[in-house]
């Protein structure tokens, strides 16, 4: 039996996919979870290069900051979103 390896990023074709993709890993709660689902989005979006322009940073730039150990500021996870189409909303947390 032949096996592939997964990619999200072949999965993430309408920015409906995007948008429900980024949702799930802000929830998760780990800042790592959220940094990978962003390179996958980037992958999905043309790459990492396409990301960098748009986003105006250098590529170089933008792996580090999506790195497993990235630390981005939240100028930066913000400059990501406008260039994807997409914005950053705060909600009230449901009640457990």
């Amino acid at each position: 039996m032949k096996t592939t390896v997964f990619k999200s990023a072949d999965y993430l074709k309408t920015q409906k996919d995007i948008v429900t993709y980024l949702n799930a890993a802000l929830e998760d709660g780990e800042p790592a979870v959220l940094l990978e689902a962003l390179r996958n989005v980037a992958q999905a979006k043309g790459g990492m290069g396409a990301l960098a322009k748009a986003a105006g940073v250098s590529r170089e730039s933008l792996y580090r900051t999506l790195s497993r150990r990235g630390n981005p500021k939240i100028d930066t996870i913000m400059e990501l979103l406008r260039a994807l189409g997409l914005k950053l909303t705060i909600e009230r947390q449901k009640a457990a």
